[in-house]
C-alpha cells in the first residue's frame, strides 16, 4: 500500500473491489457457494445487513488508505488497538453482555489515552477513532447475520463492484489512469485486491473456529506490526505525548488480555471439574 502512496486513496479502495472479486468468485466456485450466495439475495434482511456492512466496511478501508498512503500509520495502529475495546461497548450496549470490572478498567484507560491524544493535537484522533468504530460495527453487524464468511464478502464486493467499476471509468475520462501509467503499478493494484481479501476471508472464517480469548489476543497482533512498521521503517514521528497515551492503550491491552486468559482458565477449570464429577460410562 505504501507503495501506492502515488494512487489517491480513493482510486486505491475501488481497484482493491475490483481485482478482489475475480479472486474470490475463484474461492466460491471452488467451495461450492453460489447457492448460499443466491439463498442471501432471495433473503432481503440480510441482504440489507450485507449492504450495510459493505458500506462500513469501505469507510473503514479508505481512511485506513489514507492513513497509510499520508503518513499516519500510527493513528491507524491506535485504532485497530482501541477496536477490541470498542468490540466490548458495543456487546454491552447492543447484546447485553455486560463488560468485568478488568474490561471496565481498560476501557476507561483507552478513554484517557484518547483525551490526551486529543488535548495535545487540538482535535480528536478522528482516524484511530473512525476505524476502530467502523470495524467494531462491521463486526457487530456480521456476528448478528447468519451468513458464512466467504458468501458475506463475496456478497458485499457484489454491492461495491458497481460504485467502484463507475468511479474508475469517470476518473478514467478525466484524467490519465494510473492503472495505465506503467506495468509496475498496474502489478501493485492487481495484488493489492486479493492481497487484502485473503486477510480478511481467513479471519472471518478463523474466528468461527476459535475461543472468544483467543481472538481478542490475536487482535492485537497486526496493530503491534503496524505500529512497529510506521515508526521503524516508514519513520514516522512519535512524540512524547503519542509515547504516553500509547503506553495507556498498552496497559489497557494487557489488562484486558489478563481477563480474557483468566476467563478461559475459569472456564477450563470449570468444564474439568465437570468432566470429573460425571459418572464413569459403563
Amino acid at each position: 500500500m505504501k507503495q501506492l502512496s502515488h494512487v489517491p486513496a480513493l482510486e486505491l479502495v475501488s481497484h482493491r473491489i475490483v481485482w478482489a472479486l475475480p479472486f474470490t468468485v475463484l474461492i466460491v466456485w471452488w467451495r461450492g457457494l453460489f447457492g448460499a450466495v443466491a439463498q442471501v439475495f432471495r433473503t432481503p434482511k440480510h441482504l440489507a445487513i450485507l449492504v450495510l456492512t459493505a458500506a462500513i466496511i469501505s469507510v473503514n478501508f479508505g481512511v485506513f488508505t489514507y492513513a497509510i498512503i499520508e503518513g499516519h500509520a500510527i493513528d491507524a495502529a491506535l485504532g485497530y488497538y482501541i477496536n477490541p475495546l470498542v468490540n466490548v461497548c458495543f456487546g454491552a450496549i447492543f447484546l447485553s453482555e455486560r463488560p468485568t470490572r478488568t474490561q471496565s478498567l481498560a476501557i476507561a484507560l483507552a478513554c484517557i489515552a484518547v483525551v490526551i491524544l486529543t488535548v495535545q493535537a487540538g482535535g480528536l484522533p478522528w482516524i484511530a477513532l473512525v476505524l476502530a468504530i467502523t470495524f467494531g460495527l462491521y463486526g457487530l453487524l456480521r456476528k448478528v447475520v447468519p451468513v458464512g464468511s466467504i458468501e458475506g464478502f463475496f456478497v458485499e464486493l457484489l454491492v461495491l463492484i458497481g460504485p467502484a467499476v463507475v468511479f474508475l471509468l469517470v476518473l478514467a475520462g478525466r484524467q490519465p489512469s494510473h492503472f495505465t501509467a506503467d506495468t509496475s503499478t498496474a502489478i501493485l493494484l492487481i495484488v493489492y485486491g486479493p492481497l487484502v481479501a485473503i486477510p480478511m476471508i481467513l479471519f472471518t472464517a478463523g474466528a468461527k473456529l476459535l475461543d472468544y480469548s483467543t481472538i481478542g489476543i490475536l487482535q492485537y497482533v497486526s496493530p503491534t506490526m503496524l505500529f512497529l512498521t510506521a515508526v521503524f521503517v516508514f519513520g514516522e514521528p512519535f512524540s512524547n505525548w503519542q509515547l504516553i497515551a500509547f503506553a495507556l492503550i498498552w496497559s489497557a491491552v494487557a489488562i484486558y488480555v489478563g481477563s480474557l486468559l483468566f476467563e478461559r482458565r475459569a472456564r477450563l477449570r470449570a468444564e474439568r471439574c465437570r468432566l470429573e464429577a460425571e459418572p464413569p460410562v459403563a
